[in-house]
């Protein structure tokens, strides 16, 4: 229980931020990934503290044994680039800057009602199955 309920803070907490910093607005996402004369730098500031709250996560986790509700950390175990990862990040990136969404932003959005979250996420879901269902075999045999 203390496991769901951590999440479940953390995840409102993480929702929270996003509305807050307007990363759930297509708009001024685009902005920001726009470098034209209506570029908006204000991401830069969200940005800058994901990265900073990531660092010190990551040092507090280097000192624990384990986390507080769990029996072990859940850290990514590869450490290198390879083709496949290079790949994802820039379809992640491509769809990104086309649809002004990302997954957690999209979620957030449409808990809004916005229309536009609402018609991102099916499509994220069709691509997420698509993966599962064609490319995860495949991959899962070269690994």
């Amino acid at each position: 229980m203390k496991q769901i309920l951590s999440g479940l803070l953390a995840g409102a907490l993480f929702g929270a931020g996003l509305a807050v910093s307007g990363m759930t607005d297509p708009n001024k996402v685009l902005a920001f990934l726009t470098l034209d004369s209506n570029w908006d730098p204000a991401l830069l500031l969200v940005l800058a503290s994901a990265v900073i709250t990531s660092a010190i996560g990551y040092a507090l986790v280097n000192r624990r044994a384990a986390p507080l509700f769990d029996r072990s950390f859940h850290t990514p175990e590869k450490t290198t680039l390879d083709r496949r990862l290079l790949g994802g990040a820039a379809m992640f990136g491509v769809g990104w800057g086309v649809a002004g969404f990302c997954p957690g932003p999209a979620i957030v959005a449409a808990l809004t009602l916005d229309i536009r979250a609402w018609l991102f996420l099916p499509a994220f879901v069709v691509g997420m199955v698509i993966y599962e269902v064609f490319l995860l075999p495949k991959a899962a045999r070269q690994a």
